[in-house]
């Protein structure tokens, strides 16, 4: 019988809580899920299609997938998510190695998917990407003792620059109590840091409750047994109120580090990007926050070259990472893309673009020196995760730290896997914090 599966789960953390939905789905069917995919009966691979990179990576994954095809067309691929809802009548057509290509909507039928596909069927599903949000379980691969909880999908802010409402469609929050469930489950799990994701957390609820329901949500999931650390992505600056600032303040459990991308700082790009907000309100905000939240670490995101940057914007713009001193900015440089009105407008050209980001980095790297020095000699706690058996550090994180996208603290100690444990950080090498568990 041919009944091996892998999955490969491309692009953010919530196209991975998809693929650990799917996985649920094919174990639960009797599938033999396996981890390498050249043997593999079936492969499915859930694709990106956000940028050109994403795309590119999505691109050569079906085609490296597709160099293990035997003569009798085996392995199967299904290609699922963003790449296969985005180009829907392209995906197939150029790349006839594909053998079923998959929507966003259509996640909660892959095993009747696999079904069709081993009886050498050639097709496409594409569900409403409208339709509320599949409540699914799944099987949790991340950790130890952390987990991504999804409270939405889809968006509705339909920045000049963003293919995502095309993609994932509009915005649609979960129930409230579906979400609590799923935490009190990730608790029972041994899960101690959850990681609150959406395109936009800020407006949960709005569509579901006709107001603003995120400060809410993180009371009720404070009060689960088990669950330690609340982490915040993405929170759009134009959404905070009173309210959800102090929450954040004075709710213990949520840690004190906040991803609210901001794209620029330029007025006048920013309203061409139609963005929601403005450069003094977003600096009003991040006083604000600073004022109110002890010990806060931002995190943001910055695009260079957009449309209407000239050098005069993007020294506004350096000038206000060197006051703001963000202390974690991921930097992208301006790519346009196809059916996004900002593909549309004149911008400078990509070399630009990325000689620009190369500065904005620059200019990053010397905020993290100065910040990551100011943390030697402090004690907080870090989640420990693993043991590096070449170096002999267990590594962890801090609350300073998002998994994937963030640094490392390095230590030495007795310590568990998957707990929490206070460490002394001695010093800094190569971006990493360095340190031993703390004794009293």
């Amino acid at each position: 019988m041919k009944d091996k599966i892998a999955l490969i789960s491309l692009g953010c953390a919530k196209n991975l809580v998809n693929s650990e939905q799917m996985l649920y789905q094919l174990d639960d069917s009797g599938y033999t899920i396996v981890s390498e995919p050249s043997q593999a009966d079936i492969i499915v691979i859930n694709t990106c299609g956000f940028i050109d990179s994403a795309k590119t990576e999505a691109i050569d994954t079906i085609l490296e997938c597709a160099s293990y095809k035997q003569a009798d067309g085996y392995p199967k691929i299904i290609v699922t998510g963003c790449l296969s809802e985005r180009y829907q009548d392209e995906v197939q057509a150029e790349m006839p190695e594909i053998d079923a290509a998959v929507g966003v909507g259509s996640y909660s039928k892959i095993s009747d998917i696999v079904a069709r596909v081993l009886n050498n069927e050639r097709f496409s599903e594409f569900e409403d990407k409208n339709a509320p949000v599949d409540e699914l379980p799944r099987i949790v691969s991340t950790g130890p003792a952390w987990a991504y909880l999804r409270i939405a999908e889809g968006c509705n802010n339909y920045c000049a620059f963003c293919a995502i409402p095309y993609i994932r469609g509009k915005y649609r929050s979960r129930e409230m109590e579906q979400i609590i469930a799923e935490a009190k489950d990730l608790a029972a799990g041994s899960i101690k840091e959850i990681i609150v994701i959406a395109q936009d957390i800020t407006r949960y609820g709005t569509d579901l409750y006709g107001k603003r329901c995120l400060a809410e949500l993180c009371r009720k999931l404070s009060e689960i047994d088990g669950i330690e650390w609340i982490r915040l992505h993405y929170l759009y600056p134009e959404a905070f109120d009173d309210e959800l600032i102090h929450e954040i303040a004075t709710n213990d459990k949520i840690v004190k580090y906040l991803d609210i991308p901001i794209q620029h700082i330029n007025d006048s790009i920013l309203k061409k990007m139609n963005r929601h907000t403005n450069g003094q309100e977003i600096r009003a905000l991040f006083s604000t926050l600073r004022d109110n939240i002890p010990g806060l670490v931002l995190r943001t995101s910055i695009i260079t070259g957009l449309p209407g940057e000239s050098d005069k914007e993007f020294e506004e713009l350096c000038e206000f990472l060197k006051e703001a001193k963000i202390e974690r900015a991921g930097v992208f440089p301006y790519s346009p893309e196809e059916g996004t009105p900002a593909a549309k407008m004149e911008h400078v050209d990509f070399e630009t673009a990325e000689r620009r980001a190369e500065l904005v980095n620059d200019i990053q790297s010397r905020i993290m020196d100065e910040f990551y020095d100011s943390q030697i000699g402090r004690v907080f706690p870090v989640l420990y995760e693993y043991e590096d058996s070449e170096s002999g550090y267990k590594i962890g994180r801090s609350y300073m730290d998002s998994p994937d996208i963030d640094g490392i603290v390095c230590f030495s100690g007795e310590a568990e896997p998957g707990t929490i444990i206070n460490v002394l950080i001695k010093s800094v090498e190569d971006g990493c914090l360095i340190g031993d568990v703390y004794k009293k």
